[in-house]
């Protein structure tokens, strides 16, 4: 055992497996992933002694942080759109402005009293703790379902304030570091590590993105370009001028996330992976570092401090932004009591500590702490309790009726509308931009891209989704589709197509618990019946059920030309049809169904499908 605890590989190697452990763990119980990540790492580090990170890195740990700080604070801005700032409300733009200095106003104060810190050192804790994030957000709002304002108002704060809060933390700390030479040449260094932070940071970003605006860059290259160049922005810019290189590189980001004709969502896919095993695996060296001692001198100021944050900086900051929003006060203490500290907080934390042991300023050693502290107290408490305050306050979302239909052919089209019209939401996902675009010009609410990205799970807003509709002919994806919404929305909430007579290449089979999950409408739904029937004009109609008119009668009336879709029971709810459940229909029951026109009307044998139609997109 001492053998492999002294091998540096056979380290690097716990830390991987640990970090994805934490990862899937997180993933199974539905929890934020920094916290058994943070966990973790007090285990290996403090508590058991496994790894010590200064030991195992020696003078290469200080720059793989700062590397892997650049990366997220550059993948942060390049999320931040000023668009987003008007385009989602005075809420979410005062929160993320006022809101934010409110919070550094507080905390600030708080931690020079309480902590007794140097007040520049309570400056620069006071901006980081100002940045809530939607990694741990989101897990959370989708266990307490507020409503629809509350949940759209508390995710994108979380994603614009991210880069906001940080480039106030870096600038903070850019003044820090500048404060500590002669008072007179403060200002003036400070003035200098901004003017090269802005001006390098534009100009890269600006290039860079006229590059892959004009296609110069093989798409193959277009991630690790940017990945690359990014990061020698970032040493360049630290060689300029010292410490400067984290300003030049959120700057960067905001800038090309705000150029006009460049499309930023695929240069955000290196992050999905790279995030998963450097990032990871940066919190567990991060955490590994904290001394227990250190801990224990956090003392009751901690516990003042924190309250100061929770108890004071959230409400009060919720409450000045509140002028305009139309909100009701028992939605702003809903917003006053989420705002958990993420990733962001974390990171910069851990590097700042870093950076300004050299500088030996006084209790430096009880930021990283006392960040930490802040961000599971917050994830932690906020997790447990918001649930029933949002009960006790009768904000909670009605249990959710809505589809998710992945899928934007002009079928899925046509019954996302039909919902819709009779008040059901309803969301249309598709990777086909010219599928959303059709669904968009029909007022049908869409997502653009793939449904179980990262980027769908931070912007995706589920809170209305009660079941997904898997209506797509991508057979590879639908599997992955169907799995990642049962685990998010639980067993049984995801249907798809039939795949009709099961083809006989290996390539084309199922597995038959998927293959029981495939019973949609009817047996011989498929994909490619029902395009060719819609392609030939086929409608849907709805048929209430009366005394006069039975179901007999509807039978009669449409034989074999309906497939039947949906029923609306008497009070109004939706039941989807399915192949295993048939629903006992009385009088005032509604049946929705696809009616082919009466010319195409055909006698196929139970169970056969119709000859297979056009598979385009409709």
């Amino acid at each position: 055992m001492e053998q492999i605890l002294s091998n540096p590989m056979a380290l690097l190697v716990i830390v991987g497996i640990v970090s994805i452990a934490c990862q899937y763990l997180a993933y199974m119980l539905k929890l934020p992933a920094i916290l058994p990540l943070l966990l973790a790492g007090l285990v290996l580090g403090p508590i058991t002694g496994v790894l010590d990170p200064d030991a195992l890195f020696g003078d290469l740990l200080f720059p793989l942080v700062s590397l892997a700080v650049a990366i997220i604070l550059f993948e942060g801005a390049l999320t931040l759109k000023f668009s987003d700032l008007a385009g989602h409300g005075t809420m979410v733009r005062n929160l993320c402005t006022l809101g934010a200095l409110v919070t550094w106003l507080i905390a600030t104060p708080a931690a020079y009293y309480f902590l007794g810190m140097p007040l520049q050192l309570a400056a620069l804790f006071g901006a980081i703790v100002t940045v809530t994030g939607p990694t741990v957000i989101v897990p959370m709002l989708r266990t307490v379902r507020p409503n629809a304002r509350i949940s759209n108002i508390l995710r994108w704060e979380g994603i614009v304030i991210d880069p906001i809060g940080a480039l106030l933390a870096v600038l903070v700390y850019e003044y820090v570091v500048a404060a500590q030479g002669a008072f007179e040449h403060t200002l003036l260094i400070f003035l200098k590590v901004v003017a090269i932070g802005f001006g390098l940071g534009s100009l890269v970003g600006y290039g860079l993105g006229a590059l892959l605006r004009k296609n110069w860059i093989p798409h193959y290259l277009r991630n690790t370009a940017v990945l690359t160049l990014m990061l020698g922005a970032y040493a360049a810019s630290d060689l300029m001028s010292h410490e400067s290189g984290l300003l030049t590189v959120t700057v960067m980001g905001i800038w090309m996330a705000n150029m006009k004709g460049l499309d930023v969502d695929d240069i955000l896919e290196f992050k999905e992976t790279l995030s998963v095993l450097l990032i990871s695996a940066l919190f567990i060296l991060l955490a590994a570092r904290v001394e227990l001692f250190t801990l224990t001198q956090l003392g009751w100021g901690a516990l003042l401090v924190l309250a100061a944050i929770m108890f004071v900086a959230r409400p009060l900051s919720v409450f000045l932004s509140s002028p305009g929003s139309g909100l009701s006060w028992r939605e702003l203490a809903m917003l006053s009591w989420i705002a958990p500290r993420g990733i962001v907080a974390a990171a910069v934390s851990a590097l700042f500590a870093l950076k300004l042991d050299t500088f030996g300023l006084p209790k430096s050693e009880l930021l990283v702490p006392m960040v930490f502290l802040v961000i599971i107290a917050t994830v932690v408490l906020q997790s447990l309790t918001s649930k029933p305050i949002a009960k006790l306050l009768g904000v909670r979302a009605r249990y959710p009726n809505g589809y998710l239909i992945f899928g934007g052919s002009k079928f899925a089209r046509m019954l996302g509308k039909d919902l819709l019209d009779k008040d059901v939401p309803v969301i249309i996902a598709d990777t086909n931009w010219d599928a959303i675009r059709e669904a968009r010009m029909e007022g049908i609410p869409t997502y653009y891209g793939n449904p179980i990205s990262e980027h769908a799970s931070l912007t995706l807003d589920l809170s209305t989704v009660g079941k997904v509709l898997v209506l797509s002919p991508y057979k590879q994806l639908n599997p992955l589709v169907t799995y990642h919404f049962e685990h998010v929305l639980g067993q049984g909430t995801v249907l798809g197509l039939s795949h009709g007579t099961q083809e006989g290449r290996a390539s084309h089979q199922v597995s038959e618990e998927y293959a029981k999950k495939l019973e949609l409408f009817s047996e011989n739904a498929t994909y490619s019946r029902l395009a060719s029937l819609v392609g030939r004009g086929a409608t849907i109609r709805t048929t209430r059920l009366t005394e006069t008119f039975t179901l007999d009668d509807y039978r009669e009336t449409y034989g074999n030309r309906a497939t039947r879709l949906y029923v609306i029971d008497p009070q109004g709810r939706v039941h989807i049809n399915t192949v295993s459940h048939e629903y006992a229909l009385k009088e005032d029951w509604q049946v929705v169904s696809l009616i082919a026109p009466e010319q195409i009307a055909e006698k196929p044998a139970e169970g056969t499908s119709l000859p297979d139609g056009d598979m385009s997109m409709g």
